[in-house]
């Protein structure tokens, strides 16, 4: 997790929360989250990456629509960054 971007951390979070969400789902969230437009050439791109680290894995919903779902991989990384921050945030509500 170290290696990836914010932006691709937030992919993993919203692929995390659907159940194998296609593309433009996951835009539509992060659009929600971001308040602007995600460009296809941000996305797509990024998804390539997640997938190619081996976090998420990507299906095909139908011929022109693709699926995205966490590998194994990428819920053990995602619990261990959840992890690593709620070390910080209790510290930080604890004071």
């Amino acid at each position: 997790m170290y290696d990836l971007t914010a932006f691709q951390r937030d992919l993993l979070y919203v692929i995390a929360s659907k159940d194998e969400p296609h593309g433009l789902g996951i835009k539509e969230e992060l659009e929600d989250y971001y308040e602007k437009e995600i460009h296809h050439g941000r996305l797509y791109p990024n998804l390539d990456t997640v997938v190619d680290k081996g976090l998420v894995e990507k299906g095909q919903a139908d011929r022109r629509t693709n699926s995205y779902t966490l590998t194994a991989r990428g819920r053990r990384e995602l619990e261990a960054r959840r992890e690593w921050e709620n070390q910080y945030v209790e510290e930080l509500l604890s004071e």
